[in-house]
């Protein structure tokens, strides 16, 4: 139990540094704040997975830097295909787009992000990783298992209410999208965007999803432009 609670809370601390580091890129981009993530909570768990598994796996080459960072790279950009190719199966909408940068695959993978994590990887098993096993085994048994407890709940609550607003937003995007009609179209897909305050967190966070949503629109205008030549 202890041991499982000891990877629980790295898992969250990465989730948290990939989720701030996301925060800051976009700042120095856009210039505002965006809390990035599929989740509510500040932290990205493709990071966290992505840590852990490279803990597990990675720490046995710690006497080659290549490999650790080779290795890193071949590990995390699996991971962000693997999650860029899944969530977009079930929930209809490409999160993040690499497309128009260089040496991509698919657009769900660049050369440049994997050598940045591939950097963070060798960080993560000659620094950070060794530090931070270091305190939490300072920390007693009973007091990891409890607060550990603690945060699982959240983690999970945070999870099925961000799945819950994610299945409801590609649910109501399916069924105004199967009509034949276009009869208020434009007006329901305004209030999915703009209406709860959880739906514009997420497509703040992955403003991509809003541009395939608009595409969706264009794609049944166009529909129902052919049907109507064609009668």
């Amino acid at each position: 139990m202890k041991t499982f609670f000891t990877y629980f809370i790295l898992f969250l601390i990465y989730s948290f540094v990939g989720w701030a580091i996301e925060v800051v890129v976009t700042f120095n981009k856009d210039k505002k704040f965006v809390n990035r993530g599929f989740l509510l909570g500040p932290y990205c768990p493709i990071y966290g997975f992505s840590s852990i598994i490279m803990i597990l796996y990675l720490s046995r080459y710690r006497s080659s830097f290549v490999t650790v960072f080779l290795l890193a790279v071949v590990v995390c950009s699996i991971m962000e295909y693997l999650v860029s190719y899944i969530m977009e199966k079930l929930f209809k909408a490409r999160w993040w787009d690499y497309s128009n940068r260089k040496f991509n695959i698919n657009g769900r993978v660049c050369l440049e992000n994997s050598i940045w994590f591939g950097l963070l990887g060798a960080l993560l098993i000659y620094i950070i990783n060794p530090f931070l096993s270091s305190v939490i085994a300072m920390i007693s048994d009973k007091v990891l298992i409890i607060l550990g407890s603690v945060l699982l709940v959240i983690f999970i609550t945070d999870l099925i209410i961000s799945l819950n607003v994610t299945i409801k937003i590609k649910n109501t995007i399916t069924k105004l999208i199967k009509k034949d009609s276009t009869e208020d179209f434009n007006h329901k897909i305004k209030e999915i965007i703009n209406g709860k305050i959880l739906n514009r967190r997420l497509f703040k966070a992955f403003p991509k999803i809003k541009i395939n949503v608009k595409d969706k629109v264009i794609d049944f205008k166009n529909n129902i432009k052919e049907k109507i030549e064609k009668k």
